[in-house]
């Protein structure tokens, strides 16, 4: 598989980041990954909580699980949601 580098970015910057990607040890690649997913949970509560705001922060993690895992998935694993919503 030939890699793929952005044709909008200098070459010397590529070169740059892809080397830098290169030396940054896994665990902290791991951390940085970790990060974004809890940046993104955050981000998605606070729309939910927007779009649903006397919801309980236990129907707002229900509602959360039908956007990670899908909603059939997300209701076999917690139940239906207007479990949640009582």
């Amino acid at each position: 598989m030939a890699d793929t580098y952005p044709t909008d970015t200098d070459p010397q910057t590529t070169h740059l980041l892809v080397e830098l990607n290169r030396s940054t040890p896994a665990w902290r690649k791991l951390e940085l990954v970790a990060q974004m997913n809890e940046s993104v949970r955050l981000l998605s509560l606070t729309g939910l909580r927007k779009r649903h705001p006397g919801a309980s922060q236990e129907e707002l993690n229900r509602r959360l699980a039908d956007l990670v895992l899908g909603p059939d998935l997300a209701e076999r694993v917690y139940g239906p949601l207007s479990e949640a919503v009582k």
